[in-house]
């Protein structure tokens, strides 16, 4: 049991570096997105309206329900990686499969929240989007 959790925690880590971290300094997008967390936790600084609050969250919301069938997916493919590593010899071509699926899984959840993202600066006035990146730095 140990080593198979050791196995998908090495799979994730794996996962999250080819995102970037979440730190600044390993922004791939170099602040150039914002995070909802932080358009809202600007909220009134921001003078939101309340049509771009109620299209910020129907963003989200539409984004975490699409990753949550991903995430199936994602878990699925590992399963099946971690079942596969238990047996004697283990097929590579097939834990390969399973790792190309997870990957797959993987990537259109990033592709999915760099497309939330992208909407959600495009609901930002050019003033709202400047606050942002002076308060970034």
């Amino acid at each position: 049991m140990k080593k198979g959790l050791l196995i998908l925690l090495a799979c994730t880590c794996l996962g999250a570096a080819a995102v970037g971290a979440k730190e600044p300094k390993d922004d791939v997008f170099k602040g150039k997105l914002f995070a909802p967390n932080v358009i809202l936790g600007n909220q009134a600084e921001l003078g939101l309206s309340k049509q771009q609050f109620t299209e910020i969250k129907r963003a989200v919301v539409d984004v975490q329900a699409n990753v949550a069938e991903y995430e199936w997916d994602l878990r699925e493919a590992y399963q099946n990686v971690l079942a596969e590593l238990d047996r004697t010899p283990i097929d590579q071509e097939q834990v390969l499969e399973y790792v190309d699926a997870a990957l797959q899984a993987e990537n259109e959840v990033k592709k999915l929240q760099v497309g939330m993202l992208i909407q959600l600066k495009n609901l930002l006035t050019a003033e709202q989007v400047a606050y942002l990146e002076s308060i970034r730095d």
